[in-house]
């Protein structure tokens, strides 16, 4: 969008009706990281779909700050002598935007599609006898074994998020999309304006009742929505964007890049500043289905020639507190971040030792595609970096430019080459998605069943499980470190540093909750 559509597009929301009062009655006007090309935040693990669904639905557990599950949907559980048994029970007067009231049996519902999708309900499902709703506010887990990580993951922030839906949405296929977006959540989506690459609005729900306990704290305690409207305008053309937020019309821009960054600060009325206290990894990820990297000789090849700085400069320039390297499977300064296994990635980094590499592994001219976008900064920025690598590794590379909304839909492809497929393509996790096992979907070694580029690594596997039953932490350190000394050896992908991604918004919004793009709670000075 440029900036004279901008301006109509402004000019059209101005003269729509207004909600509320005073300050609250102007609509928030956001930049987001990328395009919403997808509504169903259970689907895929795109963060700007994690986000709108942070918007539309709620969760019956949140996590607060301190990364501690907290009551959200639910008004509270109790749990059997034997922690076999699990009864968790609604908090009164919840809705569906439809008006509906919310079932145990939604959630239900809701539950048996994340646990297909998401890396701990894959976990629990393994665990779980039976998941029954009792009555209209009550449902029960039935458990084989004890799963003492139960509310941490109803509670966890890393995709696909454990979002309540309504039963017939929630009964979708979860290797299907749904198109309709009805939650409990603090916003409701308006789909009559929504325009792919446009326009996404949501206006307050009036019948959302937030927690009325504990404090505000990250996706937890009472979310309260502060704005009647809020407007998500997709400004491709970073300029434009950092000229409509210095005069107004936009009031928060998600992610401005390095040298957009520079011109901001010198804006008084702006304030630029980490979007999460924690870094967020960038990875390279490989296709394990198809030649040439299904062989893992091609994928430890690439290994020599990974510098780490090379591809956080490019997200956020060379201002060396903004990014590490040296960087591994897990985000930096959480617990379970280790060395172990990293001396593929710090020792010197040689081009001429990748190419001896990929001929000592058969590499004979085998044509290898590289997919990413234009359009989300982190992707596209490291996507340069790796097609530049691609030239200098004289490599068959066919380096494939589009959308991100293109690229989330077409890296789900399990196609060969000559088919439309894939072989590489490099994206970024927020900093709670690589905390621990039990989110890190890329981790994951389970083939078919996992995410993108589909893995087959057992004793990942074997890992992971002998993690979710560690007695403490010293024993989930030990367990951290020998999956990373698998992952640097099976190389589902290839960490390449870690950054701290900067948003920029006007000075007179206030209170707004630290981690992503969240919205509750946001206010106008």
């Amino acid at each position: 969008m440029f900036r004279r559509s901008l301006l109509v597009a402004s000019a059209a929301t101005l003269a729509a009706p207004r909600l509320g009062h005073g300050q609250a009655a102007r609509p928030l006007r956001f930049v987001p990281q990328a395009n919403l090309t997808s509504l169903d935040p259970i689907w895929t693990t795109a963060n700007v779909t994690r986000n709108h669904g942070f918007m539309v639905y709620d969760t019956l557990y949140g996590m607060d700050a301190r990364f501690n599950p907290q009551p959200q949907m639910a008004s509270g559980h109790e749990v059997s002598d034997d922690k076999l048994t699990v009864t968790i029970t609604l908090r009164d007067g919840l809705k569906w935007h439809d008006g509906e009231a919310v079932r145990a049996a939604d959630c239900v519902a809701s539950l048996g599609r994340w646990m297909k999708r998401n890396p701990s309900g894959q976990q629990l499902e393994r665990a779980l006898e039976e998941l029954v709703a009792l009555d209209d506010k009550r449902l029960r887990f039935r458990l084989k074994k004890p799963f003492p990580l139960l509310f941490n993951a109803l509670a966890s922030p890393v995709n696909p998020v454990c979002f309540m839906m309504p039963e017939r949405l929630a009964r979708t296929d979860p290797f299907q999309q749904i198109r309709e977006s009805i939650g409990s959540g603090p916003f409701r989506f308006v789909p009559r304006e929504f325009n792919s690459g446009s326009l996404v609005v949501y206006e307050r729900n009036p019948d959302y009742v937030p927690n009325p306990n504990g404090t505000s704290s990250f996706t937890a305690g009472p979310k309260r929505p502060q704005f009647e409207r809020i407007e998500w305008h997709i400004i491709v053309d970073a300029s434009t964007a950092a000229g409509a937020l210095q005069t107004g019309e936009i009031d928060w821009y998600e992610q401005p890049p390095p040298e957009i960054q520079q011109l901001l600060r010198r804006n008084r009325n702006v304030t630029i500043e980490a979007i999460d206290p924690l870094p967020l990894t960038g990875i390279l990820r490989f296709n394990h289905l198809h030649p040439p990297f299904n062989d893992k000789k091609m994928r430890q090849a690439f290994l020599p020639a990974i510098n780490q700085e090379d591809f956080m400069q490019a997200v956020v320039g060379t201002d060396s507190s903004l990014y590490l390297s040296n960087v591994g499977i897990f985000t930096p300064g959480t617990p379970l971040a280790n060395d172990a296994g990293l001396e593929p990635l710090r020792t010197p980094r040689s081009l001429d030792a990748a190419k001896a590499a990929l001929r000592d592994a058969g590499y004979n001219n085998q044509p290898m595609r590289l997919i990413g976008p234009t359009d989300i900064l982190a992707p596209a920025a490291m996507t340069q970096v790796a097609a530049d690598l691609l030239r200098r590794l004289e490599v068959n590379a066919d380096i494939v430019i589009t959308d991100w909304g293109t690229v989330v839909q077409r890296r789900a492809s399990r196609e060969p080459l000559e088919r439309g497929g894939w072989s590489i393509f490099l994206t970024s996790f927020s900093s709670t998605d690589f905390m621990d096992p039990a989110g890190h979907f890329p981790l994951r070694g389970n083939g078919l069943s996992s995410w993108p580029g589909w893995p087959t690594v057992p004793r990942l596997e074997e890992l992971r499980d002998a993690w979710f039953d560690a007695p403490d932490l010293p024993s989930q350190q030990r367990l951290a470190q020998e999956m990373q000394r698998v992952a640097m050896d099976e190389v589902p992908f290839i960490p390449v540093g870690a950054y701290r991604s900067v948003t920029a918004h006007r000075r007179n919004l206030a209170d707004r909750v630290p981690g992503f793009a969240i919205f509750w709670n946001l206010r106008r000075t």
